[in-house]
């Protein structure tokens, strides 16, 4: 008999069906035993004879596949029950689990969480992080594929580092030294010039840098976008204005279960997010909050402190700066005047969650910028030859999945209440 999912069992109600998922609680009567069953739609409640039970030996988070009625039986979960006619055993648990994953906590250290990961992402809490992250990026794509772009898949074993500089892993390419791929900044815009005109990627990107702190990770997710004949930072930014307003209204429609375990209200993206310049960022934070260390960027205080004092003026939980120090950023990234960049950042509740900006799309000029970081643009030939055949002004941007994921969950490793259907929080 074909497998039926638990969030579709409420239509079935007077057929038999056949289930199959994780046995997640048990609850012993004289003449019953209710089994809950967990898939991944839900939970439903399975009744039993006591004799039935016994002679499987059911042990929490054991696999089965069960026959039984569909009936109308109003519980904690659900207005059905599985009344059971027959269960297989598909694969028993061996041994004490070392995580409970049923109940409204999970209580171990982080070294035993990350050692029995996959137990600990049955945790309904913990699966939530990731649905909501899988509904951003497909929203990511759709949107933009709605706007012309085209999706593409770049190398992430290359020859020179896209950022320049030593947060570089190198490994060894047959005799070569090779390296993997901080950006896939290089090809985006390579296929702006090839004709695409707009492009993005979803894919992971490598820095070799210390992790210790939330800002850093070694592997991550980027969600990049490239886009030619444009003339100001100011059209990325209000396309990134649109792109984030469609992710979150992705998610109130498609995460509702999601979003209500994880007791998380979305932001609203306004029409216009509040943008300053840099330096007048700087200037606020040294006369209001008397931090007079900053010099052509902000520390993460100082990201906060701004964060916090715009939200206050214009209740915006987003932020743009702009025109950031040319000393500052990328060598491919367009001058502004003879210190500035035409650059962006995007700030979300006091973290940067995007890096943007206009790119040098003339071989003399980037090369020229490439001198001027120390570069040797002989070593980057073939991205330089891009640009000595008719590029076309452009410009992009990144946001990183697993930031944006954590600020909008505001803190998801959290201790908080448990989840509806007296299921387990993390």
């Amino acid at each position: 008999m074909k497998r039926t999912m638990i969030h579709s069992l409420p239509q079935e109600v007077g057929k038999t069906v056949t289930i199959s998922g994780w046995v997640h609680r048990v609850r012993k009567l004289k003449a019953v035993v209710f089994v809950i069953l967990r898939d991944r739609t839900g939970l439903v409640q399975l009744a039993l004879s006591p004799s039935l039970f016994e002679s499987l030996n059911l042990r929490l988070e054991t696999v089965i596949s069960a026959q039984g009625l569909v009936v109308e039986s109003p519980n904690k979960l659900g207005p059905i029950e599985v009344q059971v006619t027959s269960l297989q055993v598909l694969n028993q648990v061996a041994e004490d689990l070392p995580l409970q994953v049923n109940g409204s906590h999970i209580k171990a250290s982080l070294d035993t969480l990350l050692n029995h990961r996959v137990l600990a992402l049955r945790h309904e809490r913990q699966m939530a992080i990731f649905k909501v992250q899988s509904a951003l990026s497909q929203a990511f794509s759709s949107f933009l594929q709605g706007q012309g772009f085209l999706e593409i898949r770049t190398p992430k074993l290359v020859k020179e580092g896209a950022e320049g500089g030593a947060n570089v892993f190198s490994l060894d390419y047959f005799g070569q030294r090779a390296y993997l791929a901080q950006s896939p900044q290089f090809y985006k815009q390579m296929m702006v010039a090839s004709g695409a005109e707009r492009v993005f990627e979803i894919a992971p990107v490598f820095r070799a840098e210390a992790h210790s702190t939330s800002r850093h990770l070694n592997e991550y997710i980027s969600m990049d976008m490239e886009m030619g004949f444009i003339e100001s930072e100011e059209e990325l930014m209000e396309l990134e204005t649109n792109l984030l307003a469609h992710m979150i209204k992705h998610l109130n429609e498609t995460c509702t279960k999601e979003l209500a375990c994880l007791e998380v209200t979305l932001p609203k993206v306004p029409e216009a997010i509040p943008t300053l310049k840099l330096q007048e960022a700087i200037d606020i934070l040294k006369t209001q909050y008397g931090k007079r260390e900053l010099e052509g960027d902000l520390d993460p205080e100082g990201e906060k402190l701004i964060s916090e004092h715009v939200r206050k003026e214009t209740g915006s939980d987003f932020l743009f700066l702009t025109h950031y120090p040319q000393t500052k950023r990328p060598m491919y990234t367009l001058p502004c005047g003879e210190t500035e960049s035409h650059s962006f950042d995007l700030l979300f509740r006091g973290l940067e969650i995007t890096t943007g900006g206009l790119r040098i799309h003339q071989a003399a000029l980037l090369e020229e910028s490439m001198v001027k970081k120390g570069l040797n643009p002989e070593e980057y030939s073939t991205y330089v030859d891009t640009f000595r055949y008719g590029a076309p002004p452009h410009g992009g941007l990144a946001i990183g999945l697993e930031r944006l994921t954590a600020q909008l969950l505001g803190h998801p490793m959290s201790d908080r209440p448990p989840c509806s259907q007296g299921t387990a929080t993390d």
